[in-house]
């Protein structure tokens, strides 16, 4: 049976200016990639860490109690500790979380030439569809093969992920593609702006060099087998940078992934102006209204986007010493134990915009009009639309192309069909 995603509990929240509980828990921060724009790299030297799965049952049953309706599972690699981790699903979904997600950098589905590869990945999706995980991301850096495969570590890994896609097909699991945003994304470096010369020319080649490495990746990925993909913004905060102590490393100064303000708006202008060429053939998870929040934020300085919901509604567990985070970024606002928390008594009103984690910041910028209007908080929300009416033709478009995307289920197969009706609705409309 389906598990609700809203119940009268959530309703009442959102009435009263709160949204539906998210819980990030680092499972641990061992891994063996080695990738540059990840500060948990395999040649990383620090005291790696793993939570135990009975300290992690707890907080799951916290979780469940405190009505908590999505829950991530994340790392460092969390397919180093399989059964542990198939464990934990089970019992989140038996708990009665009804969105439980995790995924892996891939390393599983190297090696695809060698003898039993197939029948470890199904002993692998056999696990999984028993465990009723509903979202499975893997990590895909480039369009190009070898730059990924480079970046990561793992040699041949694109050719054995193409082949594993089916065997999930077959078992009802649709894995996504998960993008985190760095200059090779298309296989030649982006390089950065110049400060020198024509500013509006070199503007508009990096604007460009961005829109052909999005159209590149979002046509790879499809042709490799994936129906759904998902955007991580680069986060290359060091870890006293804004404020900010990322008690989650997965962030980095490397210029593969270090940009300015102005880069970022011009990027996130891209990304916007790309996902309708694709909405129609594969599911993007990135809604474009709070792509264009990013942009005006980071482009003018606007404060229109929502604030993010980190400390609020939304929480991180560090794997360091399984303490509750307003985010993965805020390593020095540390909130205690999960399970003496009470986030109904924590004050809905938030101003933080410090970072640009999308695990955060793309489910407040489209729950907040929804907590707005249920709430009865109507003219900040009317002032702003009436600032920005794009930003409400986007939003409404967002909810509706989520809707024709059964709400990203990845345990439901692609519906074409339905997605091109929308893409006409949405064609008509302009």
């Amino acid at each position: 049976m389906r598990k609700m995603l809203l119940n009268p509990r959530d309703l009442r929240r959102l009435m009263q200016g709160r949204v539906p509980g998210q819980l990030v828990i680092q499972f641990t921060d061992h891994c063996n990639a080695r990738c540059p724009q990840c500060g948990m790299r395999v040649t990383e030297s620090f005291p790696r860490s793993r939570l135990s799965t009975d300290r992690i049952k707890k907080i799951i049953d916290g979780a469940a109690e405190k009505g908590v309706k999505a829950l991530s599972f994340t790392g460092g690699e969390p397919l180093l500790f399989l059964p542990e981790l198939a464990e934990l699903i089970r019992h989140a979904y038996g708990a009665g979380i009804p969105c439980i997600r995790t995924g892996t950098n891939g390393f599983i589905f190297a090696g695809f030439e060698k003898k039993g590869f197939r029948k470890k990945v199904e002993r692998l999706t056999d696990l999984f569809a028993e465990t009723r995980l509903r979202n499975f991301w893997i990590s895909i850096d480039s369009a190009d093969p070898a730059i990924h495969e480079k970046m990561r570590g793992f040699p041949g890994i694109i050719s054995g992920i193409e082949r594993v896609l089916p065997i999930f097909h077959e078992r009802g699991i649709y894995p996504s593609a998960n993008l985190g945003i760095n200059r090779n994304i298309s296989g030649e470096s982006i390089e950065p702006l110049s400060r020198n010369g024509d500013r509006k020319g070199n503007e508009a080649a990096f604007h460009r060099r961005f829109i052909q490495g999005f159209t590149a990746f979002f046509s790879a990925v499809e042709r490799m087998g994936f129906t759904i993909v998902n955007c991580c913004y680069p986060m290359s905060l060091n870890r006293d940078e804004g404020g900010l102590s990322a008690v989650y490393a997965a962030t980095a100064a490397d210029r593969v992934v270090k940009f300015t303000p102005r880069e970022k708006a011009l990027m996130f202008n891209a990304l916007c102006q790309v996902i309708p060429r694709f909405r129609s053939r594969i599911r993007i998870f990135s809604p474009r209204s709070s792509l264009r929040a990013l942009q005006k934020e980071h482009g003018e300085g606007s404060v229109d986007a929502y604030a993010c919901r980190g400390g609020i509604d939304f929480f991180f567990i560090g794997a360091a010493d399984g303490k509750t985070y307003p985010c993965g970024y805020r390593g020095a606002d540390p909130m205690g134990e999960f399970a003496d928390l009470d986030p109904d008594a924590i004050p809905a009103d938030h101003h933080c915009r410090s970072c640009d984690w999308e695990c955060f910041r793309d489910p407040s910028e489209l729950l907040g009009p929804v907590s707005d209007l249920l709430s009865g908080n109507l003219l900040p929300l009317a002032l702003k639309w009436r600032r920005d009416p794009e930003m409400l033709r986007l939003w409404v478009e967002d909810l509706l192309y989520y809707r024709a995307c059964d709400f990203f289920d990845g345990r439901r197969q692609i519906d074409l069909m339905r997605l091109s009706r929308f893409n006409m609705q949405q064609q008509r409309g302009h």
